[in-house]
């Protein structure tokens, strides 16, 4: 064929080959559904600064190792009560037709889906911290720490956020470590991140590829396998107060020794998993972990029994039984969203 002999007419085809793609695969549909999907009732539009945060998500390229996405697969329950719909990116939208797409929904989760970020970690103290350096809550975490936020001052001025970094992450600087406008602005962006409860007789998409409980009790003999209350712990809890239980001073409290934990009456234990804690000042504000994360009575059984006879804690261990009764009760206590 002579086109491959004539670079031109090879470069002219290929070009209007791939433009031709871009209009039908990607143009195209992104104005149909620009025009046809609109935000869910209850949905929030950014404010100016949830906005301004979101240009610094995107100039940072969080995007490269985040995803905010819940697909329709059984393993992202980790990341939002439903699938994902149009509907939730009806407000995301371009500022000007020269700066990036409003929708940041990801391909790699290098780090872990945002989509819910806001509801599974409001604590605007542990967004600072794990921005300045991820190590100091997650020490596994490979993301990169972000200290171009933050400024290091010999004292704080009236007004201004501290940030709660442990001694041995200044790299021998010595002061107090200020959020700037930048770092709370990207905080105020990422707390915004939730995903909009479905209109009230609206069947919530399902998850698919589920594997029932039953085969997993097959698969074990028939004996239901016992639930590893470090590993609930690690995946729901370490974050904030760490591998070895003592918090981080200034953010989160410890657990190790703490009374709320040695008591044999677990009734506050059981509320403060379930709906969240926020009654001292000094520490940043714990989410309704056992409500956002859907955990049963024997997950949270799991959790109570290792932080009780763990990092030198030696407390009654609670049965499910004990739990059920509680969890009933911290719902109907909850404070009303």
């Amino acid at each position: 064929m002579s086109i491959f002999h004539d670079h031109k007419k090879l470069f002219t085809s290929v070009a209007l080959l791939f433009g031709t793609l871009t209009l039908f695969v990607a143009v195209l549909p992104s104005l149909y559904n620009q025009k046809n999907s609109v935000p869910l009732y209850g949905a929030i539009p950014l404010t100016e600064a949830q906005e301004a945060g979101r240009q610094i998500y995107i100039s940072n390229g969080c995007v490269g190792c985040h995803t905010q996405q819940v697909r329709n697969v059984d393993m992202d329950k980790t990341w939002g009560k439903r699938p994902g719909i149009a509907a939730d990116y009806a407000l995301s939208t371009r500022p000007s037709v020269w700066q990036n797409a409003g929708t940041l929904m990801g391909t790699e989760r290098t780090g872990p889906d945002l989509t819910t970020i806001g509801e599974r970690q409001p604590s605007q103290d542990w967004h600072l911290v794990h921005l300045y350096n991820p190590r100091i809550v997650t020490p596994q975490s490979i993301m990169a720490p972000y200290p171009w936020l933050f400024e290091v001052k010999e004292k704080a001025e009236k007004g201004e956020i501290t940030v709660a970094v442990p001694e041995s992450f200044m790299r021998g600087q010595k002061g107090v470590v200020v959020a700037t406008e930048d770092a709370l602005n990207l905080v105020a962006y990422l707390q915004s991140l939730k995903q909009v409860k479905l209109p009230d007789g609206t069947p919530d998409p399902k998850f698919l590829y589920k594997k029932e409980k039953k085969e997993a009790v097959s698969a074990a003999g028939g004996v239901e396998p016992e639930l590893n209350g470090s590993d609930l712990y690690a995946a729901n809890c370490m974050a904030c107060h760490q591998q070895n239980g003592e918090g981080l001073a200034g953010a989160f409290p410890t657990l190790k020794g703490s009374k709320v934990v040695l008591n044999d009456d677990s009734e506050i234990m059981v509320a403060i998993i379930m709906n969240g804690y926020n009654a001292q000042e000094q520490y940043g504000v714990m989410p309704a972990v056992g409500l956002n994360a859907g955990l049963t009575a024997e997950e949270v059984t799991a959790i109570m029994n290792h932080e009780k006879t763990s990092w030198g804690n030696n407390a009654k261990k609670v049965t499910v039984e004990e739990v059920k009764k509680l969890m009933e009760l911290a719902k109907a206590t909850a404070p009303v969203q």
